[in-house]
């Protein structure tokens, strides 16, 4: 009986590691060949263009394929006023397990909530009400508020200035991107760098 506890055991130690590898802001193989990391604010146009337009094939061709291990962080950015708050609310969602749900919301709804400042109502309507109450609660949290400035510090330290803004890492070479770049000529130079 001893014996087949070890492996269940670790059988749960595996789902658990894989579980937080795969959350919303953190999604495919963590030995992928390539790393990304992608820095974005829900209130910029640009950002909004690149998520809908190649973060998704992004994920279906190269993260889902395990070419690459994507890393989103929260940046919002100072000349947005409901930036934060979206950063906050979208961080706190994968607490729920909802972070990509949320962000495609935000990013769907963002010249509604740009307009009339409903971030929270934007961002609550893929949520249950038990989570939406959650999120809510979280997303006004000390601990959330630390972990989106962490993020703003990472980029920072990143020189990130803009948004979108990609640091693509393959092996010891790292590759700035800002801006949002078509998937077309994303996806080529991925290519070049795998092959």
């Amino acid at each position: 009986m001893r014996m087949m506890r070890f492996p269940f055991l670790l059988f749960c130690f595996a789902a658990a590691l894989l579980a937080q590898q795969t959350s919303g802001k953190m999604l495919g193989k963590p030995d992928a060949p390539i790393r990304i990391e992608l820095f974005s604010d829900y209130q910029c146009p640009a950002c909004k263009q690149f998520h809908e337009q190649t973060l998704r094939p992004l994920i279906a061709e190269y993260v889902n394929r395990g070419k690459v291990y994507l890393i989103q962080r929260e940046f919002p950015l100072p000349m947005h006023a409901f930036a934060r708050e979206a950063a906050c609310l979208a961080a706190a969602s994968e607490q729920v397990g909802k972070y990509l749900q949320v962000s495609d919301q935000l990013f769907l709804t963002q010249q509604q909530w740009t307009a009339n400042g409903d971030v929270t109502g934007a961002a609550c309507r893929v949520l249950t009400p038990a989570e939406a109450k959650k999120v809510t609660a979280l997303a006004k949290s000390p601990e959330i508020a630390k972990q989106v400035d962490e993020e703003i510090q990472k980029g920072q330290a990143e020189k990130v200035t803009g948004t979108p803004t990609l640091i693509i890492t393959h092996g010891s070479q790292r590759y700035p991107v800002t801006g949002p770049i078509s998937y077309a000529v994303l996806s080529r130079f991925l290519d070049s760098l795998i092959n």
